[in-house]
């Protein structure tokens, strides 16, 4: 296994440069790209400390085939999507077994009457959707906003956000987030 080759393909499909990394890791910018440029061997310690920025484990880092010689799945069933939904909402996530997801890609069901709660969400990476039937409210920062049908969104995960569904019909939408969270 070429560790410095792997480290640097699993850092790009991150979308991360040399320098994010290292602050992740808590490492020098020099260290990353001495490892990558396999000028260093680092140690088991090192190098779990480097993936402790993407974040990544030892298990998955070693486990990494070339994506160029393993055939990867394309379709995924409906019945091998994974819920991950909570009991009142239903979620469900799209390639959960695909090698190194840069992206979460769900679709999501909120029933007449849910909501992701009272405490706004805020968390790293980006987010969009599209409301595929029914409608939904989106608050984002002190902005509230009703989607309908066709309706889609697009914001910085970074603001506080929250999603309710008030209205009488159940609302589903096909949603994308980075990084892949889930």
């Amino acid at each position: 296994m070429d560790i410095g080759e792997n480290l640097k393909r699993v850092r790009k499909e991150k979308g991360l440069s040399q320098r994010e990394l290292a602050k992740r890791a808590g490492v020098t910018n020099s260290t990353i790209s001495m490892i990558e440029k396999n000028s260093v061997s680092p140690s088991v310690s090192s190098l779990k400390k480097v993936l402790s920025g993407l974040p990544m484990s030892l298990v998955d880092f070693f486990s990494i085939e070339d994506s160029t010689l393993v055939e990867q799945k394309v379709v995924y069933r409906s019945d091998e999507l994974l819920d991950i939904g909570d009991g009142m909402l239903d979620f469900k996530l799209i390639g959960r077994d695909f090698p190194n997801r840069a992206m979460s890609v769900m679709s999501e069901t909120y029933p007449p009457g849910s909501d992701t709660g009272i405490e706004m969400l805020k968390h790293e990476g980006q987010e969009a959707a599209m409301v595929i039937e029914g409608r939904l409210e989106l608050t984002v920062g002190e902005e509230v906003f009703e989607l309908e049908e066709g309706d889609s969104y697009y914001f910085n995960s970074e603001l506080p956000h929250r999603f309710r569904n008030p209205f009488d019909e159940p609302c589903r939408i096909i949603s994308a987030t980075t990084p892949a969270n889930f």
